[in-house]
């Protein structure tokens, strides 16, 4: 149901010195997407200065005036919490001091490269402007809403703008200063209002998980050129979890509110022209193959067992998707869990209460 309060007044730089006490406390190349099955729908250059654009149509359940209305101070103003703009690497053989093997990670894989990017390392940033493939793009993760995305930047960096919708980090271009919000991944306000980003998908997954998956990786230092304590993750920790990451508790009142979840279930999300779909990360790791409709639509999500993630895939043909021993089968012929032969839509983890604040009428599959 709607919860129908606005988001309260207290700031993450005041509870950022409590949660330990309380317990709550893209250039050329990004444009042309066809065929990655990871990517959004296709970009156009935008004419202002400002990121890519894509051409897309997602689930629009608030109007821009009352996302900007919805929107509140996080506490430091922007650029606050800064960017990391030049973001140095080391191999996986020689990682950062504080990273251990069961620590998230977020993981990128384009165009043949891939990266990581510590979670204690970007849960004080939110946002690396990186290239990796030859394309430029936007790292990003907000520690409130337990989502990493990832999107094509263009020319033009991303900060962090200091403002919060739904808990979810509110992101800006430093072409146009137009607001974007993480999980939307669309315009608010400024000269982008209503227009979406191109997409691009981030892994969220362990350190060990991933460098056994991509044992050429490299991985985001700590050198950031900002001092920073990163062996202390000041909402808490995921290894294991603690602090804010465990409470039941958010900071600021959702959008919306549903109680099927505690509020800080994992979810894997997706979101489309058909509509948005949630699938419970507990429940898709113990079935492996979780299937549904959004809309009428049938879908079908896999869970990739080394990496711990899962895929949703559209399947408006009802395709017939089983399991075993680690191979999917599809049409008699196997499969990886990321290489189904169905159209694979861009998904993320994210806590349950933000999922379902953005997107209220998403279906749940379980």
């Amino acid at each position: 149901m709607r919860d129908g309060r606005k988001p309260g007044g207290i700031s993450r730089r005041s509870v950022i010195g409590t949660i330990g006490g309380v317990g709550l406390a893209t250039l050329a190349g990004c444009l042309d997407t066809a065929g990655d099955p990871d990517r959004g729908a296709g970009a156009e250059d935008a004419s202002t200065g400002g990121p890519p654009t894509a051409d897309r149509s997602l689930p629009e359940e608030y109007t821009t005036e009352e996302l900007e209305d919805a929107s509140l101070s996080g506490g430091p103003g922007q650029d606050g919490i800064p960017s990391i703009d030049e973001p140095q690497f080391t191999a996986a053989d020689e990682p950062p001091t504080n990273l251990t093997d069961g620590d998230p990670v977020f993981g990128v894989e384009l165009n043949g490269e891939a990266k990581a990017y510590p979670q204690h390392v970007l849960v004080w940033h939110e946002v690396v402007n990186d290239v990796v493939g030859d394309e430029p793009v936007a790292v990003t993760y907000c520690p409130l809403t337990g989502t990493a995305q990832g999107f094509c930047r263009g020319e033009v960096e991303f900060g962090v703008s200091g403002r919060l919708v739904n808990s979810n980090l509110v992101m800006y271009d430093r072409g146009t200063e137009t607001w974007w919000p993480q999980m939307l991944a669309r315009g608010i306000r400024g000269p982008h209002e209503g227009a979406y980003l191109d997409e691009f998908r981030v892994i969220w997954t362990t350190w060990e998980r991933w460098r056994e998956s991509y044992p050429e990786t490299v991985v985001l230092t700590e050198e950031t050129g900002h001092i920073r304590n990163y062996g202390d993750d000041p909402y808490g920790g995921y290894n294991p979890r603690t602090g804010y990451y465990d409470s039941a508790n958010t900071l600021f009142s959702p959008l919306t509110t549903d109680d099927r979840f505690p509020a800080k279930a994992v979810v894997v999300g997706a979101r489309n022209a058909d509509g948005a779909v949630a699938v419970p990360k507990a429940t898709l790791r113990e079935r492996t193959v979780v299937e549904g409709t959004v809309n009428d639509v049938p879908y079908v999500t896999v869970h990739d067992e080394g990496l711990d993630t899962g895929y949703v895939y559209r399947n408006p043909g009802d395709e017939t998707v089983e399991h075993d021993d680690g191979r999917f089968t599809v049409g008699g012929d196997e499969y990886e869990a990321d290489e189904l032969p169905l159209e694979r839509e861009i998904a993320f983890d994210a806590m349950w209460f933000a999922w379902y604040g953005y997107y209220p009428s998403t279906e749940v599959h379980e």
